[in-house]
């Protein structure tokens, strides 16, 4: 098991692998002129302004710490399974439910690490197409951030029983689940009076280290958010829209 760094490529091929200028990896970043980002004075000044990315004022909601990546150890414990044996079994289990207590909820974490000051989220990978975050359904009744503890303790919490003290931080997303299918999104159709499931997504604020044992029949896997974005055709609708969710928060890198 272990740790998969996804993709492994230079900050020299970075520009080509992502299409984005070559000019991003300046130091400096020219900015077309924005009112709403930058007051350059009286108007008779504002003909040549110039901006770089380092003297841009910008106002987060929060902020949100960043470790490095090689600050955590990644050891491995027992297989953790699905309690499902395919999807029609999935959904077949959330029919029955949803008979008996209404609406799933169910919870997911996202974690956060940089290589080289480009920041990466944790991914569980299952065989070889399949990647998702760490939660999972809460049960019955149960609160949302200690469920989601739980659920992260269950996945990725040391296989010697002693328990991490997850911090859950903010709510960064809301997606819906209108019928016993697959497509999920983030709002409630207006034709949907009863949605199936309503999964939501917490920052998890990494300690400085920290030892993660994963289960033997997953990977964990560190993907770029420039991979992420736009890419649901490789990580799903939920976990590419990532990089926007995360677009609100300042990240600083420890």
């Amino acid at each position: 098991a272990g740790l998969v760094v996804r993709p492994i490529v230079s900050p020299t091929l970075l520009s080509s692998y992502c299409s984005i200028p070559s000019y991003y990896y300046t130091s400096t970043l020219l900015l077309h002129y924005s009112p709403f980002d930058y007051n350059p004075g009286p108007p008779h000044n504002t003909s040549n302004t110039k901006m770089t990315f380092s003297k841009m004022k910008m106002s987060y909601t929060s902020e949100v710490q960043l470790h490095p990546l090689s600050n955590y150890t990644f050891g491995t414990k027992d297989a953790l399974f699905e309690r499902d044996a395919s999807v029609p079994a999935r959904f077949q289990r959330m029919r029955d439910e949803f008979a008996r207590i209404g609406m799933r909820r169910s919870v997911e974490g996202v974690l956060l690490v940089h290589e080289h000051r480009l920041p990466h989220v944790l991914l569980l990978q299952l065989g070889t197409t399949f990647f998702k975050l760490p939660g999972g359904e809460l049960q019955s009744g149960e609160d949302e951030i200690e469920g989601l503890k739980r659920l992260m303790f269950e996945t990725l919490g040391k296989k010697d029983g002693s328990k991490d003290d997850w911090t859950i931080g903010e709510n960064i997303s809301n997606w819906w689940r209108p019928n016993f299918e697959p497509p999920q999104y983030p709002y409630v159709p207006p034709h949907v009076t009863e949605p199936k499931e309503h999964k939501r997504l917490f920052i998890i604020t990494l300690p400085e280290h920290a030892l993660f044992a994963v289960p033997k029949n997953y990977k964990l896997v560190a993907a770029p958010l420039f991979e992420l974005y736009d890419n649901a055709q490789g990580y799903g609708p939920i976990i590419s829209s990532l990089p926007q969710a995360m677009s609100r928060f300042n990240l600083k890198y420890m």
